[in-house]
């Protein structure tokens, strides 16, 4: 039977992909839209570059924590390579508490930039600018639950493994 933990970070992960994924997808229809007005139509909708940046800034930090978990983020491992394998696991392991140390950074400052901005009105869409960094404090989150699932897994002698096992 699988680790629960284990299968709640997959589904995570994989609703989270999902939603990333769409967010990709709006934004290129919106996009297209934008091209269409402006070119064809000769008159563009002033909502589509706030709202596509909107998305951008949604898409890229919910994709970075999945990132984390699917291990399809950058990794330099030309140092931890040569280790034997009691070192090269401490190396891994401190290697996703530091990541994980980020994450929660990414939520407390995540939150105060949120709050800061909170106030503040996109003007083309009529919400408030808080929603562009509250993609910041989710992706932290969820950053920390992954980075603790890759070291609780390690500390156990195993391995996270990836949606596409």
């Amino acid at each position: 039977m699988p680790d629960p933990i284990a299968r709640l970070s997959r589904g995570i992960s994989r609703v989270v992909l999902i939603v990333a994924a769409a967010g990709l997808v709006a934004m290129t229809l919106i996009i297209s839209w934008q091209v269409f007005s402006r070119y064809v139509l000769e008159a563009s909708a002033a909502w589509t570059e706030q709202a596509a940046l909107l998305l951008m800034i949604w898409f890229i930090f919910l994709a970075t924590a999945v990132g984390i978990r699917e291990g399809f983020h950058i990794s330099i491992t030309a140092m931890i390579e040569p280790l034997g394998p009691g070192a090269t696991r401490t190396a891994i392991i401190a290697t996703h508490v530091i990541v994980g140390i980020i994450g929660v950074g990414m939520v407390v400052w995540g939150a105060e930039l949120t709050g800061y901005t909170w106030g503040i009105s996109i003007p083309t869409l009529g919400i408030s600018r808080g929603y562009a960094y509250v993609p910041i404090v989710i992706s932290g989150a969820l950053i920390v639950f992954f980075a603790v699932e890759h070291v609780v897994t390690r500390a156990r002698g195993g391995e996270v493994k990836p949606l596409w096992n």
